[in-house]
């Protein structure tokens, strides 16, 4: 068994099957990896994917169980990687990123800018996705963090920390007859069609709660997973906009006006999390700590420390999180 053949299925694996774009992917030759792929099924008497011709048809149980265990193993070698480079260049390396577009948007940027202001060695990447699929992208170590307000809770694997807590804003029209109220309440609100957030996004939960607890049923006309194309359909007349205070520019969206939500909806909490036994480089502590200036280096160790949920969340529970 061979450290490339591990890397291969798992390649394979995370390209729907495809080994033409694996191999692409990793400059190599078709014909290499399905040789190399059949040696390891030979090697192990087991049949990891099916075939329908020269088509990789899906994965056997089998295949999952080698998979999950040849992930983990690539993830140590690359663990070990990073701990040589830690000690033979602290500055140089790279580092992943997946965050929704809130977070990216308006969130990250003057982190972003003065991290590689500090750091100009390390490559930084950037995914943008569903919160659920970030969550994956750090849970199957694609990642080396995952910034979002949903969905990481479902991940058992995840060390998950709080960053900052933030609140919304309801945003309309100049012209709006709730532009003016001076006490904003859900019933007003629900009197309106609605534009937010896709389910799953930036805390929408929290706001289809506050609906369903005073009994009310918002008629939601259109979603974005992006604030800026709410705010555009808002201005275009198609209803109340309901989105993250933190993406309200009142010099930039000036034909708008943002009513504070606060009192309409529980707050929601943007975390930062990685996978449980990840090597953390010396730049990716800094990145932890500009992002989240309350999560120390210490703090953070700490938190590896803690084998369940419930002693991560204990750990937090007293700690002063800032609000944006």
């Amino acid at each position: 068994m061979k450290l490339q053949q591990l890397r291969y299925i798992w390649e394979v694996a995370h390209h729907d099957l495809n080994v033409s774009a694996t191999a692409q992917s990793l400059y190599t030759s078709q014909p290499g990896i399905s040789k190399q792929i059949r040696l390891l099924e030979d090697e192990l008497g087991v049949e990891i994917f099916p075939r329908s011709g020269k088509h990789l048809t899906r994965i056997t149980p089998a295949g999952d169980a080698i998979l999950k265990t040849a992930g983990e193993i690539l993830r140590k070698v690359e663990s070990i990687k990073q701990v040589a480079q830690e000690f033979s260049n602290e500055r140089k390396g790279t580092l992943t990123l997946a965050t929704t577009h809130t977070q990216a948007r308006y969130a990250l940027p003057p982190v972003i800018a003065d991290f590689i202001k500090k750091y100009p060695d390390v490559a930084l990447h950037m995914h943008q996705g569903t919160p659920m699929q970030i969550s994956e992208m750090a849970a199957d170590g694609t990642v080396d963090f995952a910034i979002a307000t949903e969905a990481m809770e479902l991940f058992s694997d995840l060390i998950m920390m709080p960053c900052y807590r933030w609140n919304r804003s309801i945003v309309v029209p100049k012209n709006h007859p709730l532009a003016h109220s001076s006490h904003l309440t859900l019933e007003d609100v629900a009197k309106y069609p609605i534009v937010t957030y896709v389910f799953g996004f930036t805390g929408r939960s929290k706001l289809d709660e506050a609906f369903l607890n005073r009994g009310l049923a918002p008629r939601v006309v259109f979603t974005a997973a992006d604030a800026d194309v709410i705010k555009t359909y808002v201005k275009l007349g198609l209803g109340v906009g309901i989105i993250a205070s933190m993406a309200f520019n009142p010099e930039t969206d000036t034909d708008l006006v943002a009513l504070d939500a606060s009192h309409l909806f529980e707050s929601s909490t943007t975390k930062i999390g990685f996978r449980r036994g990840t090597f953390l480089r010396g730049f990716m502590y800094d990145f932890i700590q500009k992002f989240a200036p309350h999560l120390t280096k210490d703090l953070v160790n700490e938190a590896f420390n803690r084998h369940t949920r419930a002693d991560l969340d204990e750990l937090f529970d007293n700690l002063k999180i800032p609000t944006h």
